[in-house]
């Protein structure tokens, strides 16, 4: 198993600010499993409208965030990063068990069940410390990426 530090990540994903929802991966085995961090700041662009009295991190950003983590799962050579590109091909199944605020920090676990071609099957659970924030699971399209 191995880490990714931010530049690891970027040099996989093509997300930038304020898409990028991985700050970095404590463990990584490519194609089978990953566990990523997001340090959720009281500076994120969406938390003044949602909600400006009780900020909450929008449930779509995190299964973005689950997505991001997919998409990382497939990467095995940084050299290959840019030649691909990762789309959503379906969601099932995503529950919301508590809300996460300002100053959590988000630890995405991502497991590969099944490869059939350049689609992934991936089961995505989101905690902050023991407590389950998210569970879903998520159909992740590799294809190559426009003008490759």
């Amino acid at each position: 198993m191995t880490e990714m530090d931010i530049g690891e990540v970027l040099a996989h994903l093509p997300q930038r600010f304020p898409m990028l929802m991985i700050d970095r991966v404590k463990e990584f085995e490519p194609n089978k499993r990953i566990v990523a961090v997001k340090n959720v700041s009281a500076n994120e662009p969406y938390f003044p409208g949602h909600f400006p009295h009780r900020p909450i991190m929008p449930g779509v950003l995190i299964l973005e965030a689950m997505a991001q983590a997919a998409g990382l799962c497939f990467a095995d050579d940084p050299s290959k990063a840019a030649k691909y590109i990762y789309y959503y091909a379906g969601i099932d199944n995503a529950r919301f068990k508590r809300p996460v605020f300002p100053g959590d920090q988000l630890e995405i676990e991502v497991t590969l069940e099944r490869l059939l071609r350049n689609i992934g099957k991936f089961s995505c659970v989101a905690r902050v410390g023991k407590d389950l924030v998210a569970e879903a699971t998520i159909l992740c399209a590799q294809q190559p990426a426009p003008g490759t």
